[in-house]
């Protein structure tokens, strides 16, 4: 192995992927070969392991010189893979909302205290929602952030938001967690949400949940309109759009009692 010239924190970065690549390949494995094989210290090699085992991405057996990967990767890797599933299977139904309505749709899940775009399909209109993928955005006036904590209990729902500033960006902003927590039991009831003008003046949003094999509202699907081509009259219309795509990816992904 040839010694490497970048920093000392990329160099240590190298050396903790070097260490789980060996592990990866041999059941378990003792400090001495690993050292060996990694043309590693004995002493470098130890103290890297040991704080892996902290973290708890390995394992050690009893006090033995034997050390082994944990699940802890997989469960990483689990998460990630079901977000790159979710997205291939939401594009197609958002694809479909999209052709009926020429609307934005988003996709979006929980982040702490905000949630962010995973996928998004844009408007084909001019007059449209600007937006991006990754951007975070807040939980309390948002219909996607509702539809989120509607699947949390209040204990998690006033501990999330304990530090967030209830920002009033229009005058139909929720003003603090109370007025939220109310709302959100009308959302479990009728399985959707709305930003009625809460976030920006002139935009309206509409989310409904999307569940993983569990029962878990993991992601929350919204179609957005400016107010001067929503039409309220066919508000079932696009509820009913956004409860189907959301059963359909929800079933998907192993979840078959969709509420709605």
């Amino acid at each position: 192995m040839q010694k490497s010239t970048q920093p000392e924190a990329v160099s240590s970065v190298l050396k903790v992927f070097n260490i789980l690549q060996a592990l990866g390949e041999q059941k378990e494995i003792g400090v001495s070969e690993l050292s060996q094989r990694l043309m590693m210290s004995k002493a470098t090699t130890y103290r890297f392991l040991q704080t892996m085992k902290t973290l708890g991405y390995v394992s050690q057996e009893g006090e033995a010189d034997k050390y082994s990967l944990t699940l802890r990767l997989f469960e990483l890797g689990s998460k990630s893979l079901e977000y790159v599933d979710l997205i291939s299977i939401a594009d197609k139904e958002m694809r479909y909302i999209s052709e009926k309505t020429n609307e934005a749709l988003h996709l979006g899940a929980l982040d702490e205290n905000a949630f962010i775009y995973i996928h998004k399909i844009d408007s084909g209109y001019n007059l449209r929602m600007q937006s991006r993928i990754g951007r975070r955005n807040p939980l309390y006036s948002t219909g996607i952030g509702k539809v989120l904590l509607s699947g949390r209990d209040e204990a998690y729902t006033r501990e999330a938001l304990k530090d967030v500033e209830f920002i009033k960006h229009t005058d139909k902003t929720l003003e603090n967690v109370d007025q939220l927590l109310a709302e959100l039991e009308h959302v479990r009831e009728v399985h959707y949400a709305e930003d009625n003008e809460e976030q920006e003046p002139g935009l309206r949003c509409i989310a409904a949940p999307v569940y993983d094999r569990f029962g878990n509202i993991i992601a929350g699907l919204s179609i957005s309109f400016p107010t001067i081509r929503f039409d309220q009259k066919r508000m079932s219309y696009y509820v009913g759009l956004l409860q189907t795509a959301c059963k359909n990816i929800s079933k998907e992904l192993g979840y078959h009692n969709y509420p709605a």
